[in-house]
Protein backbone atom coordinates (compact mmCIF):
# COMPACT_ATOMS: atom_id res chain seq x y z
CA UNK A 1 0.00 0.00 0.00
CA UNK A 2 2.58 2.18 1.20
CA UNK A 3 4.67 1.41 -2.27
CA UNK A 4 1.76 2.24 -4.44
CA UNK A 5 1.14 5.44 -2.59
CA UNK A 6 5.31 6.26 -3.48
CA UNK A 7 4.62 5.65 -6.64
CA UNK A 8 1.94 7.87 -7.36
CA UNK A 9 3.50 10.62 -5.81
CA UNK A 10 6.74 10.25 -7.67
CA UNK A 11 4.60 10.43 -10.99
CA UNK A 12 3.32 13.59 -9.95
CA UNK A 13 6.38 15.06 -8.68
CA UNK A 14 7.35 15.06 -12.11
CA UNK A 15 4.34 16.80 -13.26
CA UNK A 16 4.66 19.49 -10.74
CA UNK A 17 6.77 22.52 -11.53
CA UNK A 18 10.22 22.43 -10.36
CA UNK A 19 12.87 24.66 -9.30
CA UNK A 20 14.29 24.62 -12.32
CA UNK A 21 11.73 26.92 -13.27
CA UNK A 22 11.83 29.42 -10.79
CA UNK A 23 15.41 29.88 -11.90
CA UNK A 24 14.73 30.09 -16.02
CA UNK A 25 12.22 32.72 -14.65
CA UNK A 26 14.95 35.69 -12.89
CA UNK A 27 17.44 34.99 -16.47
CA UNK A 28 16.42 37.75 -18.44
CA UNK A 29 13.62 39.28 -16.90
CA UNK A 30 13.04 42.31 -18.75
CA UNK A 31 13.04 40.88 -21.88
CA UNK A 32 10.08 38.64 -20.59
CA UNK A 33 8.16 41.29 -19.56
CA UNK A 34 8.35 43.04 -22.79
CA UNK A 35 7.43 39.71 -24.67
CA UNK A 36 4.19 39.31 -22.06
CA UNK A 37 3.32 42.99 -22.81
CA UNK A 38 3.58 42.51 -26.28
CA UNK A 39 1.62 39.20 -26.11
CA UNK A 40 -0.98 40.66 -24.01
CA UNK A 41 -1.86 43.31 -26.45
CA UNK A 42 -2.11 41.17 -29.09
CA UNK A 43 -4.74 38.32 -26.79
CA UNK A 44 -7.13 41.14 -25.91
CA UNK A 45 -8.94 41.56 -28.85
CA UNK A 46 -8.67 37.60 -29.19
CA UNK A 47 -10.22 36.27 -25.95
CA UNK A 48 -13.14 39.03 -26.30
CA UNK A 49 -13.83 37.65 -29.75
CA UNK A 50 -13.44 33.80 -28.68
CA UNK A 51 -15.31 34.61 -26.07
CA UNK A 52 -18.49 36.12 -27.57
CA UNK A 53 -17.87 33.45 -30.80
CA UNK A 54 -18.29 30.52 -28.33
CA UNK A 55 -21.59 31.98 -27.09
CA UNK A 56 -20.97 32.32 -23.52
CA UNK A 57 -19.99 36.35 -24.13
CA UNK A 58 -16.66 38.47 -24.15
CA UNK A 59 -16.24 38.16 -20.25
CA UNK A 60 -16.24 34.09 -20.82
CA UNK A 61 -12.82 34.48 -22.72
CA UNK A 62 -11.28 37.32 -20.44
CA UNK A 63 -11.81 35.01 -17.49
CA UNK A 64 -10.26 31.89 -19.49
CA UNK A 65 -7.35 34.19 -20.86
CA UNK A 66 -6.41 35.43 -17.70
CA UNK A 67 -7.11 31.71 -14.99
CA UNK A 68 -6.29 29.27 -17.59
CA UNK A 69 -3.14 31.24 -19.23
CA UNK A 70 -2.04 31.96 -15.74
CA UNK A 71 -2.18 28.34 -14.40
CA UNK A 72 -0.80 26.72 -17.49
CA UNK A 73 1.99 28.84 -17.98
CA UNK A 74 3.19 27.65 -14.22
CA UNK A 75 1.99 23.76 -14.37
CA UNK A 76 2.61 23.32 -18.29
CA UNK A 77 5.44 21.40 -20.01
CA UNK A 78 6.78 24.27 -22.28
CA UNK A 79 8.66 27.95 -21.34
CA UNK A 80 7.28 29.55 -23.88
CA UNK A 81 3.93 28.32 -24.20
CA UNK A 82 0.54 31.23 -23.71
CA UNK A 83 -2.61 29.42 -23.52
CA UNK A 84 -6.62 30.69 -23.81
CA UNK A 85 -9.87 30.80 -25.36
CA UNK A 86 -8.67 29.55 -29.43
CA UNK A 87 -10.94 29.53 -32.15
CA UNK A 88 -9.89 26.01 -32.51
CA UNK A 89 -11.94 25.22 -29.34
CA UNK A 90 -14.68 27.66 -30.31
CA UNK A 91 -15.27 25.88 -32.98
CA UNK A 92 -16.39 22.63 -31.07
CA UNK A 93 -18.16 25.01 -28.07
CA UNK A 94 -20.75 26.44 -30.67
CA UNK A 95 -23.06 23.45 -30.78
CA UNK A 96 -22.44 22.59 -26.98
CA UNK A 97 -23.92 26.33 -25.96
CA UNK A 98 -26.74 25.49 -28.63
CA UNK A 99 -27.80 21.62 -27.06
CA UNK A 100 -26.81 22.28 -23.23
CA UNK A 101 -26.56 25.90 -22.36
CA UNK A 102 -23.65 27.90 -20.67
CA UNK A 103 -23.79 25.47 -17.69
CA UNK A 104 -23.02 22.87 -20.15
CA UNK A 105 -19.91 24.14 -21.87
CA UNK A 106 -18.73 25.01 -18.09
CA UNK A 107 -19.07 21.77 -16.76
CA UNK A 108 -17.71 20.15 -19.90
CA UNK A 109 -14.46 22.49 -19.35
CA UNK A 110 -13.96 20.38 -15.97
CA UNK A 111 -14.71 17.14 -17.26
CA UNK A 112 -12.40 17.47 -20.16
CA UNK A 113 -10.12 19.06 -17.67
CA UNK A 114 -9.89 16.02 -15.20
CA UNK A 115 -9.41 13.92 -18.62
CA UNK A 116 -6.12 16.05 -19.46
CA UNK A 117 -4.45 15.26 -16.12
CA UNK A 118 -5.50 11.26 -16.61
CA UNK A 119 -3.71 11.45 -19.77
CA UNK A 120 -0.80 12.96 -18.32
CA UNK A 121 -0.66 10.59 -15.71
CA UNK A 122 -0.89 7.98 -18.18
CA UNK A 123 1.69 9.53 -20.17
CA UNK A 124 -0.13 9.78 -23.49
CA UNK A 125 1.61 13.07 -24.27
CA UNK A 126 4.04 10.89 -26.13
CA UNK A 127 1.81 9.97 -29.02
CA UNK A 128 0.99 13.36 -30.61
CA UNK A 129 4.09 12.72 -32.73
CA UNK A 130 2.55 9.78 -34.47
CA UNK A 131 -0.27 12.41 -35.84
CA UNK A 132 0.89 12.74 -39.82
CA UNK A 133 1.41 16.36 -41.40
CA UNK A 134 -1.39 16.02 -43.13
CA UNK A 135 -3.30 15.59 -40.98
CA UNK A 136 -2.47 18.81 -38.67
CA UNK A 137 -2.26 20.93 -42.28
CA UNK A 138 -5.95 19.40 -43.00
CA UNK A 139 -7.72 20.55 -39.48
CA UNK A 140 -5.71 24.20 -39.55
CA UNK A 141 -6.75 24.90 -42.76
CA UNK A 142 -10.27 23.47 -41.75
CA UNK A 143 -10.52 25.57 -38.91
CA UNK A 144 -9.28 28.48 -40.52
CA UNK A 145 -12.64 28.46 -42.40
CA UNK A 146 -14.74 27.59 -39.65
CA UNK A 147 -13.20 30.70 -37.47
CA UNK A 148 -13.81 32.62 -41.33
CA UNK A 149 -17.11 31.55 -41.22
CA UNK A 150 -18.52 32.34 -37.78
CA UNK A 151 -17.68 36.01 -37.96
CA UNK A 152 -20.39 36.17 -41.21
CA UNK A 153 -23.03 37.62 -38.82
CA UNK A 154 -21.02 39.58 -37.01
CA UNK A 155 -19.36 41.30 -39.76
CA UNK A 156 -22.78 41.85 -41.71
CA UNK A 157 -23.73 43.35 -38.33
CA UNK A 158 -26.87 40.71 -38.18
CA UNK A 159 -28.29 38.54 -35.36
CA UNK A 160 -26.82 35.46 -35.45
CA UNK A 161 -29.41 32.67 -36.78
CA UNK A 162 -30.13 29.72 -34.70
CA UNK A 163 -28.02 26.29 -35.49
CA UNK A 164 -24.81 24.46 -35.13
CA UNK A 165 -23.73 23.43 -38.21
CA UNK A 166 -21.19 27.35 -39.00
CA UNK A 167 -22.34 26.79 -43.04
CA UNK A 168 -26.09 26.89 -42.37
CA UNK A 169 -25.50 29.78 -39.81
CA UNK A 170 -23.29 31.90 -42.25
CA UNK A 171 -26.12 30.82 -45.29
CA UNK A 172 -28.69 32.32 -43.16
CA UNK A 173 -26.96 35.44 -41.70
CA UNK A 174 -26.41 36.24 -45.58
CA UNK A 175 -30.21 36.05 -46.22
CA UNK A 176 -30.27 38.25 -43.69
CA UNK A 177 -28.13 40.87 -44.81
CA UNK A 178 -29.46 40.68 -48.17
CA UNK A 179 -33.08 41.98 -46.67
CA UNK A 180 -31.32 44.87 -44.77
CA UNK A 181 -28.02 45.60 -44.99
CA UNK A 182 -25.58 47.30 -42.55
CA UNK A 183 -22.93 48.29 -44.13
CA UNK A 184 -21.28 49.88 -41.22
CA UNK A 185 -20.63 46.57 -39.45
CA UNK A 186 -19.02 45.56 -42.91
CA UNK A 187 -16.95 48.79 -43.27
CA UNK A 188 -15.65 48.09 -39.53
CA UNK A 189 -14.86 44.59 -40.03
CA UNK A 190 -13.19 45.32 -43.28
CA UNK A 191 -11.24 47.84 -42.21
CA UNK A 192 -10.28 46.38 -39.05
CA UNK A 193 -8.90 42.52 -40.79
CA UNK A 194 -7.10 44.49 -43.57
CA UNK A 195 -5.14 46.84 -41.17
CA UNK A 196 -4.09 43.68 -39.24
CA UNK A 197 -3.15 42.07 -42.63
CA UNK A 198 -1.71 44.63 -44.41
CA UNK A 199 0.84 46.26 -41.25
CA UNK A 200 1.44 42.55 -40.34
CA UNK A 201 3.44 42.57 -43.65
CA UNK A 202 4.75 46.47 -43.02
CA UNK A 203 5.77 46.12 -39.25
CA UNK A 204 5.53 42.90 -38.49
CA UNK A 205 6.51 43.63 -34.44
CA UNK A 206 3.76 46.12 -34.44
CA UNK A 207 0.34 44.83 -32.64
CA UNK A 208 -1.69 46.39 -35.42
CA UNK A 209 -4.64 44.28 -34.23
CA UNK A 210 -5.18 46.58 -31.08
CA UNK A 211 -4.16 49.47 -33.12
CA UNK A 212 -7.05 48.81 -35.30
CA UNK A 213 -9.79 47.63 -32.55
CA UNK A 214 -8.89 51.31 -30.71
CA UNK A 215 -9.17 52.85 -34.13
CA UNK A 216 -12.91 50.76 -34.78
CA UNK A 217 -13.81 52.02 -31.55
CA UNK A 218 -12.88 55.57 -31.65
CA UNK A 219 -15.03 56.17 -34.98
CA UNK A 220 -17.79 54.20 -33.65
CA UNK A 221 -18.14 56.18 -30.34
CA UNK A 222 -17.67 59.73 -32.41
CA UNK A 223 -19.68 59.17 -35.48
CA UNK A 224 -22.05 57.57 -33.15
CA UNK A 225 -23.00 54.53 -35.58
CA UNK A 226 -25.95 52.89 -33.75
CA UNK A 227 -25.56 49.72 -36.43
CA UNK A 228 -21.81 48.88 -35.18
CA UNK A 229 -23.69 46.84 -31.96
CA UNK A 230 -20.56 47.06 -29.27
CA UNK A 231 -19.87 44.07 -26.72
CA UNK A 232 -21.73 44.90 -23.96
CA UNK A 233 -20.96 45.65 -20.56
CA UNK A 234 -18.17 43.41 -18.50
CA UNK A 235 -17.84 42.73 -15.27
CA UNK A 236 -14.99 44.98 -13.49
CA UNK A 237 -13.51 41.97 -12.11
CA UNK A 238 -14.20 37.97 -12.17
CA UNK A 239 -16.46 35.98 -11.25
CA UNK A 240 -15.37 34.08 -7.65
CA UNK A 241 -15.30 30.73 -7.96
CA UNK A 242 -17.93 28.59 -7.60
CA UNK A 243 -19.37 24.87 -8.34
CA UNK A 244 -22.73 26.02 -8.73
CA UNK A 245 -22.64 25.32 -12.58
CA UNK A 246 -22.52 21.77 -12.15
CA UNK A 247 -25.53 19.88 -13.41
CA UNK A 248 -24.95 16.19 -11.57
CA UNK A 249 -28.05 15.22 -13.94
CA UNK A 250 -26.44 15.89 -17.17
CA UNK A 251 -23.15 14.52 -16.43
CA UNK A 252 -23.63 11.40 -18.76
CA UNK A 253 -24.82 13.10 -22.08
CA UNK A 254 -21.48 15.50 -21.36
CA UNK A 255 -19.07 12.73 -21.21
CA UNK A 256 -18.69 12.72 -24.96
CA UNK A 257 -18.59 16.42 -25.54
CA UNK A 258 -15.68 16.52 -22.65
CA UNK A 259 -13.95 13.63 -24.54
CA UNK A 260 -14.03 15.77 -27.79
CA UNK A 261 -12.48 19.03 -25.81
CA UNK A 262 -10.13 17.32 -23.95
CA UNK A 263 -8.36 15.73 -27.48
CA UNK A 264 -8.76 18.93 -28.72
CA UNK A 265 -7.17 20.53 -26.08
CA UNK A 266 -4.29 17.89 -25.73
CA UNK A 267 -4.14 18.29 -30.20
CA UNK A 268 -3.45 21.71 -30.09
CA UNK A 269 -1.57 22.38 -26.84
CA UNK A 270 1.13 20.01 -27.79
CA UNK A 271 1.11 20.85 -31.27
CA UNK A 272 1.74 24.56 -30.02
CA UNK A 273 4.33 23.42 -27.67
CA UNK A 274 6.01 21.41 -30.98
CA UNK A 275 5.56 24.94 -32.97
CA UNK A 276 7.21 26.58 -30.54
CA UNK A 277 10.31 24.54 -29.61
CA UNK A 278 10.67 24.56 -33.44
CA UNK A 279 11.06 28.21 -33.62
CA UNK A 280 13.70 28.32 -30.98
CA UNK A 281 17.15 26.37 -30.05
CA UNK A 282 17.52 24.50 -27.22
CA UNK A 283 14.16 24.69 -26.09
CA UNK A 284 12.00 21.44 -25.79
CA UNK A 285 8.95 21.08 -24.02
CA UNK A 286 7.83 17.88 -22.03
CA UNK A 287 4.39 16.76 -23.34
CA UNK A 288 2.95 15.04 -20.90
CA UNK A 289 3.41 17.73 -18.13
CA UNK A 290 1.89 20.04 -20.84
CA UNK A 291 -1.09 17.98 -20.70
CA UNK A 292 -0.83 18.14 -16.84
CA UNK A 293 -0.53 21.57 -17.05
CA UNK A 294 -3.74 22.39 -19.83
CA UNK A 295 -5.45 19.95 -17.45
CA UNK A 296 -5.17 22.24 -14.36
CA UNK A 297 -5.89 25.43 -16.06
CA UNK A 298 -9.37 23.66 -17.58
CA UNK A 299 -9.94 22.39 -14.45
CA UNK A 300 -9.96 25.94 -13.18
CA UNK A 301 -11.23 27.77 -16.03
CA UNK A 302 -14.92 27.41 -15.45
CA UNK A 303 -14.78 28.01 -11.99
CA UNK A 304 -14.52 31.28 -12.63
CA UNK A 305 -16.84 31.32 -15.44
CA UNK A 306 -14.40 30.99 -18.52
CA UNK A 307 -14.31 28.57 -21.44
CA UNK A 308 -12.19 25.20 -22.19
CA UNK A 309 -8.73 26.59 -23.27
CA UNK A 310 -5.29 24.94 -24.65
CA UNK A 311 -2.02 26.20 -25.89
CA UNK A 312 -2.73 28.87 -28.58
CA UNK A 313 -0.34 28.93 -31.67
CA UNK A 314 -0.46 32.34 -32.45
CA UNK A 315 0.50 33.60 -29.29
CA UNK A 316 3.04 31.94 -28.57
CA UNK A 317 4.56 32.15 -32.11
CA UNK A 318 4.03 36.10 -30.79
CA UNK A 319 6.01 35.28 -27.29
CA UNK A 320 8.27 33.47 -29.25
CA UNK A 321 9.29 36.40 -32.02
CA UNK A 322 9.16 39.15 -29.22
CA UNK A 323 12.11 37.43 -27.06
CA UNK A 324 10.43 35.31 -24.43
CA UNK A 325 12.73 33.00 -23.04
CA UNK A 326 10.77 31.44 -19.97
CA UNK A 327 7.89 30.81 -18.24
CA UNK A 328 7.67 34.38 -16.96
CA UNK A 329 6.31 36.26 -20.41
CA UNK A 330 3.13 33.86 -20.55
CA UNK A 331 2.64 34.72 -16.51
CA UNK A 332 2.77 38.63 -17.65
CA UNK A 333 0.18 38.23 -20.39
CA UNK A 334 -1.89 37.06 -17.98
CA UNK A 335 -1.36 39.39 -15.43
CA UNK A 336 -2.06 42.31 -18.01
CA UNK A 337 -5.01 40.93 -18.81
CA UNK A 338 -6.12 41.14 -15.77
CA UNK A 339 -5.31 44.35 -14.87
CA UNK A 340 -7.51 45.21 -17.57
CA UNK A 341 -10.59 43.40 -16.00
CA UNK A 342 -10.52 45.14 -13.34
CA UNK A 343 -9.60 48.58 -14.56
CA UNK A 344 -10.42 48.95 -18.14
CA UNK A 345 -14.01 46.71 -18.06
CA UNK A 346 -16.33 49.78 -19.49
CA UNK A 347 -13.77 51.14 -22.05
CA UNK A 348 -13.45 47.55 -23.59
CA UNK A 349 -17.07 47.15 -23.09
CA UNK A 350 -17.23 49.58 -25.92
CA UNK A 351 -15.55 47.66 -28.53
CA UNK A 352 -17.65 46.96 -31.75
CA UNK A 353 -19.07 43.48 -32.19
CA UNK A 354 -17.62 43.85 -36.19
CA UNK A 355 -14.62 45.07 -35.01
CA UNK A 356 -13.78 42.12 -33.26
CA UNK A 357 -15.29 39.81 -35.90
CA UNK A 358 -12.52 41.49 -38.31
CA UNK A 359 -9.89 40.55 -36.00
CA UNK A 360 -10.56 37.07 -35.83
CA UNK A 361 -11.55 37.45 -39.52
CA UNK A 362 -7.55 38.39 -39.99
CA UNK A 363 -6.68 36.08 -37.16
CA UNK A 364 -8.17 33.30 -39.54
CA UNK A 365 -6.66 34.40 -43.20
CA UNK A 366 -3.19 34.18 -40.91
CA UNK A 367 -3.68 30.85 -40.17
CA UNK A 368 -3.53 29.37 -43.52
CA UNK A 369 -0.23 29.12 -44.31
CA UNK A 370 0.00 28.95 -48.68
CA UNK A 371 3.26 27.54 -48.75
CA UNK A 372 2.72 24.61 -46.55
CA UNK A 373 -0.65 23.15 -48.18
CA UNK A 374 0.89 23.21 -51.58
CA UNK A 375 3.74 21.72 -50.61
CA UNK A 376 1.92 19.18 -48.61
CA UNK A 377 0.06 18.37 -51.50
CA UNK A 378 2.45 17.75 -54.09
CA UNK A 379 3.85 15.49 -52.01
CA UNK A 380 1.91 12.29 -52.68
CA UNK A 381 -1.27 11.77 -53.89
CA UNK A 382 -2.33 10.09 -50.40
CA UNK A 383 -0.58 13.58 -48.28
CA UNK A 384 -3.04 15.44 -50.72
CA UNK A 385 -6.38 13.38 -50.19
CA UNK A 386 -5.69 13.22 -46.45
CA UNK A 387 -5.27 16.84 -46.12
CA UNK A 388 -8.18 17.70 -48.30
CA UNK A 389 -10.65 15.10 -46.19
CA UNK A 390 -9.80 16.50 -43.12
CA UNK A 391 -10.32 20.07 -44.16
CA UNK A 392 -13.84 19.03 -45.18
CA UNK A 393 -14.84 16.81 -42.32
CA UNK A 394 -13.64 19.86 -39.86
CA UNK A 395 -15.59 22.17 -41.74
CA UNK A 396 -18.83 19.86 -42.19
CA UNK A 397 -19.16 17.24 -39.28
CA UNK A 398 -17.05 17.90 -35.99
CA UNK A 399 -12.84 18.08 -35.08
CA UNK A 400 -12.51 15.58 -33.63
CA UNK A 401 -14.46 13.20 -35.76
CA UNK A 402 -12.20 15.26 -38.56
CA UNK A 403 -9.29 14.60 -36.71
CA UNK A 404 -10.15 10.72 -36.55
CA UNK A 405 -11.15 10.47 -40.01
CA UNK A 406 -7.77 11.93 -41.01
CA UNK A 407 -6.08 9.50 -38.54
CA UNK A 408 -7.71 6.54 -40.07
CA UNK A 409 -7.31 7.55 -43.40
CA UNK A 410 -3.85 7.76 -43.54
CA UNK A 411 -3.60 4.86 -41.42
CA UNK A 412 -5.39 2.86 -44.10
CA UNK A 413 -3.06 4.31 -46.91
CA UNK A 414 -0.08 3.82 -45.00
CA UNK A 415 -1.25 -0.05 -44.36
CA UNK A 416 -1.71 -0.17 -48.36
CA UNK A 417 1.67 1.68 -49.03
CA UNK A 418 3.49 -1.47 -46.94
CA UNK A 419 1.05 -4.14 -48.14
CA UNK A 420 2.51 -3.42 -51.47
CA UNK A 421 6.28 -3.49 -50.65
CA UNK A 422 5.71 -7.46 -49.96
CA UNK A 423 6.72 -9.49 -52.37
CA UNK A 424 6.71 -13.38 -53.54
CA UNK A 425 8.46 -14.11 -55.86
CA UNK A 426 9.97 -17.41 -57.67
CA UNK A 427 13.57 -18.04 -56.91
CA UNK A 428 16.03 -20.61 -58.78
CA UNK A 429 17.38 -23.46 -56.35
CA UNK A 430 20.63 -23.59 -55.34
CA UNK A 431 22.07 -26.26 -58.08
CA UNK A 432 24.83 -27.27 -54.79
CA UNK A 433 26.39 -30.35 -55.53
CA UNK A 434 23.50 -31.57 -57.50
CA UNK A 435 24.35 -32.75 -60.98
CA UNK A 436 22.78 -30.97 -64.00
CA UNK A 437 20.43 -34.06 -65.01
CA UNK A 438 19.19 -34.15 -61.50
CA UNK A 439 18.98 -30.39 -60.70
CA UNK A 440 16.69 -31.10 -63.96
CA UNK A 441 14.67 -33.57 -62.47
CA UNK A 442 14.45 -31.01 -58.99
CA UNK A 443 13.58 -27.91 -61.11
CA UNK A 444 10.27 -30.12 -62.50
CA UNK A 445 9.20 -30.99 -59.33
CA UNK A 446 10.50 -28.29 -56.92
CA UNK A 447 9.44 -24.67 -56.85
CA UNK A 448 10.54 -22.47 -54.12
CA UNK A 449 9.35 -19.26 -52.98
CA UNK A 450 10.86 -15.94 -51.37
CA UNK A 451 9.03 -13.65 -49.50
CA UNK A 452 10.34 -10.18 -48.79
CA UNK A 453 8.28 -7.70 -46.50
CA UNK A 454 5.16 -8.11 -44.10
CA UNK A 455 2.75 -10.82 -44.10
CA UNK A 456 0.28 -9.19 -42.27
CA UNK A 457 -3.72 -8.45 -42.73
CA UNK A 458 -3.36 -5.53 -45.46
CA UNK A 459 -1.08 -8.14 -47.68
CA UNK A 460 -1.93 -11.97 -46.48
CA UNK A 461 -5.13 -12.28 -49.32
CA UNK A 462 -3.34 -11.10 -52.18
CA UNK A 463 -0.57 -14.31 -51.01
CA UNK A 464 -2.96 -16.63 -50.71
CA UNK A 465 -4.16 -16.22 -54.27
CA UNK A 466 -0.46 -16.11 -55.97
CA UNK A 467 0.43 -19.22 -53.80
CA UNK A 468 -2.36 -21.46 -54.10
CA UNK A 469 -2.26 -20.54 -58.04
CA UNK A 470 1.11 -22.93 -58.27
CA UNK A 471 2.20 -24.40 -61.36
CA UNK A 472 1.35 -28.86 -61.29
CA UNK A 473 4.85 -29.82 -58.56
CA UNK A 474 5.41 -31.88 -55.66
CA UNK A 475 7.49 -29.58 -53.33
CA UNK A 476 6.74 -26.12 -52.99
CA UNK A 477 9.53 -24.59 -50.44
CA UNK A 478 9.08 -21.18 -48.68
CA UNK A 479 11.99 -18.86 -47.87
CA UNK A 480 10.59 -17.02 -45.00
CA UNK A 481 13.49 -15.13 -43.81
CA UNK A 482 12.98 -12.06 -45.00
CA UNK A 483 9.55 -11.88 -43.59
CA UNK A 484 9.72 -8.25 -41.54
CA UNK A 485 6.45 -9.21 -39.58
CA UNK A 486 3.86 -11.67 -39.73
CA UNK A 487 0.49 -11.33 -37.76
CA UNK A 488 -2.05 -13.57 -36.90
CA UNK A 489 -3.95 -13.31 -40.32
CA UNK A 490 -0.73 -14.25 -42.03
CA UNK A 491 0.08 -17.07 -40.25
CA UNK A 492 -3.78 -18.02 -40.77
CA UNK A 493 -3.14 -17.32 -44.44
CA UNK A 494 0.11 -19.36 -44.48
CA UNK A 495 -1.81 -22.15 -42.88
CA UNK A 496 -4.77 -22.19 -45.15
CA UNK A 497 -2.16 -21.96 -47.96
CA UNK A 498 -0.31 -24.91 -46.80
CA UNK A 499 -3.94 -27.06 -46.16
CA UNK A 500 -5.05 -26.80 -49.85
CA UNK A 501 -1.66 -27.05 -51.14
CA UNK A 502 -1.92 -30.68 -49.39
CA UNK A 503 -5.01 -31.59 -50.58
CA UNK A 504 -3.61 -31.15 -54.34
CA UNK A 505 -0.61 -33.31 -52.87
CA UNK A 506 1.75 -30.58 -53.03
CA UNK A 507 4.23 -30.91 -49.83
CA UNK A 508 4.85 -27.57 -48.63
CA UNK A 509 8.41 -26.99 -46.64
CA UNK A 510 10.11 -23.99 -44.74
CA UNK A 511 13.40 -22.23 -44.24
CA UNK A 512 13.94 -19.78 -42.31
CA UNK A 513 11.26 -19.43 -39.61
CA UNK A 514 12.36 -16.40 -37.40
CA UNK A 515 11.91 -16.64 -33.53
CA UNK A 516 9.57 -13.79 -33.76
CA UNK A 517 7.27 -14.51 -36.14
CA UNK A 518 7.10 -18.41 -34.64
CA UNK A 519 4.30 -17.20 -31.46
CA UNK A 520 1.96 -16.28 -34.61
CA UNK A 521 2.62 -19.27 -36.46
CA UNK A 522 2.30 -21.41 -33.72
CA UNK A 523 -0.88 -19.81 -31.97
CA UNK A 524 -2.83 -20.81 -35.35
CA UNK A 525 -1.67 -24.22 -35.77
CA UNK A 526 0.56 -23.09 -38.44
CA UNK A 527 4.09 -24.19 -36.89
CA UNK A 528 2.73 -27.71 -35.61
CA UNK A 529 1.30 -28.77 -38.66
CA UNK A 530 4.99 -27.92 -40.94
CA UNK A 531 6.65 -29.84 -37.29
CA UNK A 532 4.11 -32.57 -37.62
CA UNK A 533 5.49 -33.27 -41.11
CA UNK A 534 9.07 -32.71 -40.46
CA UNK A 535 9.18 -29.80 -42.92
CA UNK A 536 10.51 -27.15 -41.36
CA UNK A 537 14.22 -26.40 -41.85
CA UNK A 538 16.59 -23.84 -40.51
CA UNK A 539 17.83 -23.00 -44.00
CA UNK A 540 17.11 -23.14 -47.72
CA UNK A 541 19.65 -26.02 -48.34
CA UNK A 542 18.83 -27.77 -45.97
CA UNK A 543 15.02 -27.65 -47.21
CA UNK A 544 16.07 -28.56 -51.06
CA UNK A 545 17.67 -31.78 -49.61
CA UNK A 546 15.17 -32.25 -47.61
CA UNK A 547 12.59 -32.26 -50.91
CA UNK A 548 15.11 -33.70 -53.16
CA UNK A 549 14.80 -37.03 -50.17
CA UNK A 550 11.16 -37.04 -50.82
CA UNK A 551 11.27 -37.04 -54.17
CA UNK A 552 13.99 -40.03 -53.85
CA UNK A 553 11.18 -41.64 -51.76
CA UNK A 554 8.16 -41.31 -54.25
CA UNK A 555 10.66 -42.38 -57.13
CA UNK A 556 10.94 -39.63 -58.77
CA UNK A 557 14.58 -39.20 -58.24
CA UNK A 558 16.93 -41.60 -58.87
CA UNK A 559 18.70 -43.30 -55.22
CA UNK A 560 22.20 -42.70 -55.27
CA UNK A 561 24.54 -42.34 -52.50
CA UNK A 562 24.68 -39.15 -50.68
CA UNK A 563 28.28 -38.79 -50.17
CA UNK A 564 28.35 -35.79 -52.27
CA UNK A 565 26.25 -33.63 -50.32
CA UNK A 566 27.90 -31.63 -48.32
CA UNK A 567 26.60 -32.24 -44.89
CA UNK A 568 23.93 -30.41 -43.08
CA UNK A 569 23.95 -28.09 -46.10
CA UNK A 570 26.75 -25.95 -44.94
CA UNK A 571 27.47 -24.57 -48.60
CA UNK A 572 29.60 -21.39 -48.32
CA UNK A 573 26.57 -19.26 -49.93
CA UNK A 574 24.11 -20.57 -47.65
CA UNK A 575 23.41 -17.18 -45.91
CA UNK A 576 22.86 -15.57 -49.45
CA UNK A 577 20.09 -18.19 -50.26
CA UNK A 578 18.45 -18.42 -46.87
Amino acid sequence: MTSGIGRVWARLAVLLPARADMTEMGRSPRRDLLAGLTVAIVALPLALGFGVSSGLGAEAGLATAVIAGALAAVFGGSNLQVSGPTGAMTVVLVPIVAEHGPTGVLTVGLLAGLMLVALAALRAGKYMQYVPAPVVEGFTLGIACVIGLQQVPNALGVAAPEGDRVLVVTWRAVEEFARQPNWTAVALAAGVAVVMLVGARLRPTVPFSIVAVIAATVVAQLADLDAAAPIGDLPSGLRAPSLGFLDVSALGSLLAPAVAVAALAALESLLSASVADGMTVGQKHDPDRELFGQGVANIAAPLFGGVPATGAIARTAVNVRTGAGSRLAALTHAAILALIVFAAAPLVSKIPLAALAGVLLATAIRMVEIGSLRAMARATRSDAVILVLTAVATLALDLVYAVIIGLVVAGGLALRAVAKQARFDQVPLDRGDHSAEEHALLAEHIVAYRIDGPLFFAAAHRFLLELTDVADVRVVILRLSRVSTMDATGALVLKDAVEKLNRRGIIVMTSGIRPGQRQALDSVGALGLLRREGREYATTPEAINGARDHLRSAGLLPVVPRSKSVPDARTANEEAVR
